[in-house]
């Protein structure tokens, strides 16, 4: 199911980060390190959008890493439609820590930077989480959305 966000009404203030973390917009050059490592975690199609959020410029990635350059989370936003939010995904080790909600807003006040008033997150698996996070509300009749019909590989 597909939901929506007002992003006129985003919770103020940057989120904590756990220390040691930085969150930034992901560079172009970065594509070598950040795409297997996404591939490897979340599958080629989240990859394949994400190398599309890469090529914008400025990017339409954030990404989050520890002080020794490890990855361990991204968010894109206008990839595979605009205004739409997603892909994103945190390391398993790093859930818990805030960083999945830093990395959706960081993503989301871009969107409204922008000029977007609201954004939809496509296929949204977490519903619970983005309801408590920003509020997201579900698009009725959503299912199966954008991605119906898309070609998908088999292995």
């Amino acid at each position: 199911m597909d939901l929506l966000v007002k992003l006129y009404a985003l919770p103020q203030g940057p989120e904590p980060l756990p220390p040691g973390i930085t969150l930034r917009r992901a560079l172009a050059p970065e594509a070598a390190v950040i795409l297997p490592w996404i591939a490897a975690r979340f599958g080629e199609g989240w990859r394949a959008e994400a190398s599309a959020a890469l090529s914008a410029c400025p990017t339409r990635i954030h990404i989050a890493h520890n002080d020794a350059g490890t990855l361990l989370g991204f968010a894109c936003h206008d990839v595979t439609a605009r205004g739409l939010f997603g892909p994103t995904g945190v390391d398993e080790q790093a859930r818990g820590t805030g960083l999945g909600k830093a990395l959706l807003l960081a993503s989301l006040r871009a969107m409204a930077a922008d000029g977007y008033a609201y954004a939809v997150i496509g296929g949204a698996g977490p519903v619970e989480f983005y309801q408590k996070a920003v509020g997201a509300v579900p698009i009725e009749g959503s299912e199966p959305g954008l991605y119906r019909g898309m070609l998908r590989a088999t292995v």
